[in-house]
């Protein structure tokens, strides 16, 4: 089985108080579609896809463990130091599941609060492991699908440039020979601003990315 990640861009930021004052910042929205092909090309059967958010609700969910990373993580399980946030809810609604997700105060779940707070859109991607098969014009997931979990929080690829500035709040740092480092901001900046145009958005993920995997928590 093959590592399968699908991302959706729109979902909701939401801020809520609780009793005691405090904030809580919560992602909602869609996180998965069936029985619909994706700009992936593929499709999820509902019924497949509705077995494993039953069985990712009963184990995962209910029991306060259901995790998720941010940034794209390389294989199925849970990174727990790169976690940024907990699923709370996950329920069908028609084809779609709608998904409900708290950002912890780890220090992914800071980045991603930083980086809403400087503007950055971002979204949520499933991953799971299974078998595709094709049929007409697309891949059609098959029943060996597994659910590993509803929602990483990713960059759209549209996101502003000021995605640099949300990164690390009180730390810079800058991007070289293939390693992040502690510098002035304003060359990590630089680095993207002198990107031709056709190659913007690829350096912005590029670097947006590389900074997730080698960024070093303490």
């Amino acid at each position: 089985m093959k590592l399968i990640s699908e991302e959706i861009v729109d979902v909701k930021f939401i801020t809520e108080d609780s009793d005691s004052g405090k904030k809580s910042h919560f992602i909602e929205g869609v996180f998965l579609q069936s029985d619909i092909k994706n700009r992936n090309g593929r499709m999820y059967p509902y019924d497949t896809l509705n077995r494993e958010v039953m069985k990712y609700d009963e184990n995962y969910i209910q029991k306060g463990r259901a995790l998720g990373e941010l940034g794209h993580p390389d294989g199925p399980t849970i990174n727990l130091d790169r976690v940024s946030h907990k699923i709370v809810s996950l329920r069908s609604e028609g084809k779609n599941f709608i998904g409900k997700a708290k950002l912890l105060e780890t220090p992914m779940g800071r980045i991603a609060k930083n980086l809403l707070d400087e503007g950055v859109k971002l979204g949520v991607s499933s991953r799971g492991l299974g078998s595709i098969e094709r049929k007409g014009d697309m891949n059609v997931v098959k029943d060996d699908f597994m659910l590993s979990t509803a929602a990483d929080i990713v960059a759209d690829p549209s996101a502003p440039d000021a995605f640099v500035e949300g990164i690390m709040e009180g730390v810079e740092w800058i991007w070289s020979n293939g390693i992040w480092q502690e510098a002035k901001l304003s060359e990590a900046k630089s680095y993207i601003d002198n990107s031709p145009q056709h190659d913007l958005v690829e350096r912005q993920l590029k670097v947006f990315e590389s900074l997730l995997r080698n960024i070093q928590i303490s």
